[in-house]
């Protein structure tokens, strides 16, 4: 079968394609070594004396452990049996200590991980007697061990087993290791998309994001579970907040459906840039919302049934908090009616925020208008 082209591939085209390709080459200047697994445990657990600090570590922006206990076992079974094991990738972090004074000194040269922190995390906890392997597919009389119910020699030539590191130097760019990042996680489903955004779109609004999650009142009003917690789902939240809130005078325009990441995306990447002084006024107007929440409903965002508090959903905290935030900047004296305080129950309510509804733009500004408009008594 021959694939026939849109348009001929000319010479021009070649030439034209060849310099594009020149110009956007980055350099990626790595070495590769390969490390016994008791070596990458040590350096990822031990302390540095004078700095307290591991030489390995695993950056803010990488997720939480996320492997259960069947996976991790799966992989130390990988080890067992010989398989191949994916390298490693690490980043020379030029990051300096403070003295007393707080000047900088010397370079700490610690390794910053890219990608392999669930296999670094798995390793450490088998070792350190932390991991009972289960699950197992080939090696089913393992069921159940520790790592100290290995043979002694067993436990040593695990220890001695080495893995590739892939480490780009100090003269690697933070783009290009960022852009490595994403290339090594788009398509995996290690990353959802809030997690590869705290990866490779680092700010001053990713920053003030990771300040309001820690918020205690958000965290209360909210009521998340620990999944919603593991995949960050707050952060993407807060994140939501902010994009339609200050998209609506714009009608939201360029947000479809389909490309909702990519809404999201975009608006991150623009507010990372903006002011110190902008970020603060962000920041004012979020626990301005969080406050009249409070004081005005008694469930937060979340819901009461007969076994107790719901979490809250992306829908129902979206339309609450951006129409809410909207009401506020037209009436900031605002005083809620007896009308306004069951709009949370009523039945339009629910059905523009049940759990099947539509994040097309018509429906979610039919939704946060519906919020904005029954606080201003336009209703």
């Amino acid at each position: 079968m021959v694939i026939s082209s849109i348009s001929e591939i000319t010479e021009e085209r070649q030439n034209r394609a060849e310099e594009q390709i020149r110009t956007l080459h980055k350099k990626v200047d790595y070495n590769t070594v390969e490390y016994p697994i008791e070596v990458i445990v040590d350096k990822f657990t031990k302390k540095i004396e004078e700095e307290e600090k591991t030489e390995l570590f695993i950056p803010d922006y990488q997720r939480e452990f996320a492997w259960d206990e069947i996976r991790q076992s799966k992989f130390i079974e990988s080890i067992l049996l010989g398989l191949p094991i994916p390298s490693i990738y690490v980043a020379d972090n030029s990051e300096e200590s403070l003295d007393e004074s707080n000047l900088k000194t010397e370079d700490l040269a610690r390794w910053e991980i890219i990608d392999g922190t669930q296999r670094i995390r798995t390793l450490t906890r088998f070792i350190h007697q932390d991991l009972k392997l289960q699950g197992l597919q080939k090696l089913t009389e393992l069921e159940g061990f520790l790592f100290s119910d290995l043979p002694l020699a067993r436990q040593r030539r695990f220890k001695r087993a080495s893995i590739r590191i892939i480490e780009l130097t100090e003269d690697t760019d933070e783009e290009t290791r960022r852009n490595l990042f994403e290339r090594i996680n788009s398509g995996s489903v290690e990353l959802n998309a809030m997690e590869k955004r705290r990866g490779i779109r680092r700010g001053k609004f990713l920053n003030l994001i990771d300040r309001l999650v820690k918020d205690t009142k958000f965290v209360e009003l909210c009521h998340f579970s620990e999944t919603q917690i593991k995949y960050k789902d707050p952060q993407e939240y807060i994140l939501r907040f902010f994009a339609f809130l200050n998209n609506y005078d714009n009608n939201y325009e360029g947000f479809t459906k389909k490309n909702i990441t990519d809404f999201l995306d975009e608006y991150l990447e623009e507010t990372n840039k903006i002011t110190g002084d902008k970020i603060l006024e962000m920041e004012k107007e979020f626990n301005q919302m969080l406050n009249f929440v409070e004081k005005y409903f008694p469930t937060g965002f979340y819901q009461e049934n007969k076994t107790g508090k719901k979490p809250v959903t992306r829908i129902k905290f979206e339309s609450l908090s951006v129409g809410i935030a909207l009401a506020l900047r037209e009436k900031p004296d605002l005083q809620l009616e007896s009308k306004a305080l069951s709009l949370s129950d009523s039945k339009e309510f629910k059905d523009y925020t049940k759990r099947d509804a539509s994040s097309s733009k018509v429906k979610v500004s039919r939704r946060i208008n519906y919020v904005k408009s029954m606080l201003l008594g336009e209703e």
